[in-house]
């Protein structure tokens, strides 16, 4: 099993990503269609709509795939730093036990628990609230009890399934229905060496939440939440952390907790935006 300590100064430098060249499209791409060379980072799909990131430009390849399927068609195309997409071009978080960084940075310092990430061009570097507040919520829950299986429902990079493993879970589920977002959640859970306790799958949230589990975490869209807030599923887990809640969504969640056998143990607010819930179950 490979420990991110392993990955020393020498192996790091620049960001592989320093500039994306961005082709938006409507329609998807057939699968045998997502061959592109090195260049290409990846897919994102959404809404019937496709975004293919390329490290280099890739006219002459969006051109020839246009050919080979014609029910696409070109909307628009960017070239932005990274950083811009991404919010930072570096991935530095330090919690009280954790510490995250990219395969190209050095790996700071310290007794904190290493996790490699490269979130490619998903989200989720840990930059954001709500992921920050999930981690606190997983350190605080570790530092009390030891939940040995956890769910991680809309997993994006991996970052919260890699934290639980790290803490402690010895089996993680991390499911994701876009197909990028699973991708890159499993090369990061290959970055980590943790293969044989992680796995990720590509699927709705909505079919999984029904697995036996200890722990469930779920920072996805509150559309989706609701579903799992409404299936039988959900409360014969022993914990949960609800995350990516805005004002109003967080209320609802609340709403529809009230009558269920549920203990909110914490909660985060941040600038009256977004919410986490940290709780228990029974």
């Amino acid at each position: 099993m490979t420990d991110p300590a392993s990955f020393s100064s020498a192996a790091c430098g620049a960001s592989p990503y320093d500039e994306l060249f961005i082709y938006y499209l409507k329609g998807c791409l057939r699968p045998e269609n997502e061959a592109f060379g090195e260049a290409f980072i990846g897919n994102w799909e959404e809404d019937g709509y496709s975004f293919l990131f390329f490290s280099r430009p890739a006219s002459d390849a969006i051109s020839e795939l246009l050919g080979r399927q014609p029910g696409l068609e070109l909307v628009d195309s960017y070239r932005m730093p990274y950083a811009d997409w991404q919010g930072a071009r570096d991935i530095s978080l330090q919690t009280e036990r954790l510490q995250v960084f990219a395969p190209w940075q050095a790996r700071p310092g310290g007794d904190h628990l290493g996790i490699v990430l490269d979130p490619g061009v998903v989200f989720g570097t840990g930059t954001h609230p709500t992921t920050r507040d999930c981690l606190r919520a997983l350190e605080q829950l570790y530092a009390r009890e030891a939940p040995a299986t956890v769910l991680d429902l809309g997993t994006g990079t991996g970052l919260l399934a890699l934290a639980a493993a790290r803490l402690g879970a010895r089996r993680t589920l991390a499911v994701d229905l876009n197909p990028l977002c699973a991708r890159t959640a499993a090369r990061n859970v290959r970055l980590n060496g943790l293969a044989e306790r992680v796995l990720v799958v590509r699927g709705r949230a909505e079919a999984f939440v029904g697995l036996p589990a200890d722990l469930v975490v779920a920072n996805i869209h509150f559309d989706v939440m609701q579903v799992l807030l409404r299936s039988e599923g959900f409360y014969r887990k022993r914990w949960f952390v609800l995350s990516g809640l805005l004002r109003s969504e967080a209320r609802r969640v609340l709403d529809l907790l009230a009558a269920k056998p549920v203990e909110i143990i914490e909660k985060w607010h941040h600038d009256g935006v977004w919410s986490t819930f940290y709780g228990r179950i029974g």
